[in-house]
């Protein structure tokens, strides 16, 4: 158990779940928080990172940091995806385990399992079969991340984990047009939308896909639960074991947002991964579950991006 004013890094604290991450230990009391800027500190650089453990020795790590995107910009960036990742995590995984860290977790993302995995997907199936092809590079890097930590158990003793998110939204989310990911995306489509009072929005593939969403401060709430809770080698899932349309989540994301034209389907563009349900029994079993339901995580979502239109920019 982390104690409240254990020395706590959570790298990555600028992004969605890094920031809903710090968020959660400060609601529960945590007093003693570490965090770093890029500009701070570049994870890609091993002799920063390694320099930077030295000077801090946090005892507790939430690898957050990653460089994330949707579909567009995973298929455009492939060796990007890879390359940062792979080199951050390996930085920060390598140098807490150098510096004495007590325990570490590591984000991921549910696109490390495989394209056609049984559904809903356990913990175990991962490698099982080949992974979707359009955002290839950056689960192969989260693979290696989680796998860095389990091989790390085994041959030293440290107490690392790792946490695979299915779709996350909410506060401090990406809303660039092409590099978000889809609920985001559709969020600034649809008030663009109604601001310019447009006849109809496009959206890309069919509508047919299944996707489940979390809200991230219910991920962040899981993360420090799973700190206090939980060790092992294997995965912990985190979701709500609910799913949806992409069509039935485009329905919703208008209504919300109070657009009433026509939406269209552009069956040229991909689709993705078919269906992406996590099983959450593993969680449940431990005595956690997630709190926001979709429609309420929508409006919430929308709320923060009306109060932060810079977020539009990114």
């Amino acid at each position: 158990m982390m104690e409240k004013n254990s020395k706590i890094f959570v790298a990555g604290h600028r992004g969605m779940v890094g920031s809903a991450i710090c968020r959660e230990l400060e609601r529960q009391g945590y007093t003693n928080i570490i965090t770093r800027t890029h500009a701070e500190l570049d994870l890609t650089r091993q002799d920063k990172v390694e320099a930077f453990f030295k000077e801090e020795k946090p005892e507790y790590v939430f690898l957050a940091a990653a460089k994330v995107g949707g579909i567009v910009a995973n298929s455009e960036a492939l060796a990007d995806f890879m390359y940062v990742n792979m080199i951050m995590e390996m930085n920060v995984i390598h140098s807490a385990f150098e510096n004495g860290c007590k325990k570490l977790e590591f984000l991921g993302s549910s696109c490390i399992y495989p394209r056609l995995a049984p559904q809903p997907m356990p913990e175990s199936c991962l490698l099982t079969s080949e992974l979707e092809k359009t955002n290839e590079a950056y689960a192969l890097a989260k693979i290696s991340g989680l796998k860095y930590c389990e091989y790390l158990n085994r041959q030293y003793g440290t107490d690392y984990i790792s946490v695979m998110p299915t779709n996350l939204y909410g506060p401090n989310d990406n809303y660039h047009p092409t590099h978000s990911h889809v609920l985001p995306a559709l969020i600034r489509r649809f008030h663009e939308a109604k601001e310019q009072n447009l006849p109809y929005v496009t959206c890309w593939g069919d509508g047919s896909p299944l996707r489940e969403f979390l809200y991230v401060d219910d991920l962040a709430n899981l993360c420090v639960f799973l700190m206090n809770n939980y060790s092992g080698n294997e995965t912990v899932n985190a979701g709500t074991g609910k799913e949806v349309t992409i069509k039935e989540l485009t329905d919703k994301v208008a209504k919300i947002i109070g657009y009433n034209g026509e939406i269209r389907w552009d069956t040229t563009k991909p689709n993705g991964t078919p269906r992406k349900l996590l099983d959450v029994s593993k969680a449940t079993a431990l005595g956690w579950t997630y709190r926001t339901e979709l429609d309420e995580g929508i409006r919430l979502a929308y709320e923060d991006f009306l109060n932060n239109p810079m977020r539009a920019e990114r």
